[in-house]
C-alpha cells in the first residue's frame, strides 16, 4: 500500500500513503504534524487514523493512548468543534516512521476491504455535517471499547471505527450507518468480554 495504489485507490488509501511517506522523510511525525498533513479540519480522518493503531501489534499502551485521543476527538464532536485540537502533552508526542509505516501496512487491508464497498454520495444526507456531528457519542463509546485492555478486543470496535469515518469521508451515507450497527454489535461484545473477564477475577479471588 505504501509503494504503489491502484488508480481507484479511495481517498483514505491515498492519504495514508501520503502519512507514510510523510512520516518517513521527517524520521517521525507528533500528533499534531499527523492531523495537521493529513488536513486537521478533517474530522472523519482523525478517527480513521486515531483507530487503526489499535489493530497493530507493536509494543506498548496503543489501544490506551490512540482510544484517549479519540475519547477527545468525540467529545470535540459532541461539542461541535469543526477542527480537531489535542492538549499540548498528547499534540507534542512523536511516532516513529517505522511505527506509522507498519501502522499502515498491517491495516491497509482493512481500509481496503471497507473501500470496495463504498459508493461516493450514496444516501449522503446520513452522511453529511449533521450526520457527523451526531457521531460524537457513538465515537466515544467505541473510543472507550478501545482503550479498554481486553485480549483480542479491539478488532469489531475499530472496525466500525473505520466503517463510520469511511463512510463520512466519502459521504456513502449507507456504509456509516452500517459503522453504526457494526458499532453496536461491537459495544455489545466488548460488554460481554468485561463481564466475563470480572466474572473470573471474582472467581480467582473467591474462597
Amino acid at each position: 500500500m505504501t509503494d504503489s495504489l491502484p488508480p481507484e485507490a479511495g481517498v483514505a488509501s491515498q492519504r495514508l500513503k501520503r502519512l507514510s511517506e510523510h512520516a518517513m522523510a521527517a524520521g517521525s511525525v507528533s500528533f499534531d504534524e499527523l492531523l495537521t498533513t493529513m488536513g486537521r479540519a478533517s474530522i472523519a480522518f482523525a478517527i480513521l487514523i486515531l483507530s487503526l493503531p489499535a489493530l497493530t501489534p507493536i509494543p506498548g499502551p496503543f489501544g490506551f493512548v490512540f482510544g484517549s485521543c479519540l475519547a477527545i476527538v468525540s467529545l470535540q464532536i459532541l461539542a461541535g468543534y469543526s477542527r480537531i485540537w489535542l492538549p499540548s502533552f498528547i499534540g507534542r508526542r512523536r511516532v516513529s516512521a517505522d511505527t506509522i509505516a507498519l501502522i499502515v501496512r498491517y491495516t491497509a487491508p482493512l481500509v481496503t476491504r471497507v473501500e470496495t464497498f463504498l459508493k461516493r454520495n450514496r444516501m449522503r444526507h446520513l452522511a453529511g455535517p449533521r450526520a457527523q456531528a451526531l457521531m460524537g457519542l457513538p465515537v466515544l463509546l467505541l473510543a472507550i471499547a478501545v482503550a479498554l485492555p481486553i485480549p483480542f478486543g479491539n478488532f469489531l470496535p475499530v472496525a466500525a471505527l473505520v466503517m463510520i469515518a469511511l463512510g463520512l469521508m466519502e459521504r456513502d451515507g449507507l456504509v456509516t450507518m452500517l459503522g453504526l450497527v457494526l458499532g453496536v454489535v461491537a459495544l455489545m461484545a466488548s460488554a460481554g468480554l468485561v463481564f466475563a473477564a470480572m466474572q473470573g477475577v471474582g472467581w480467582m479471588m473467591s474462597p
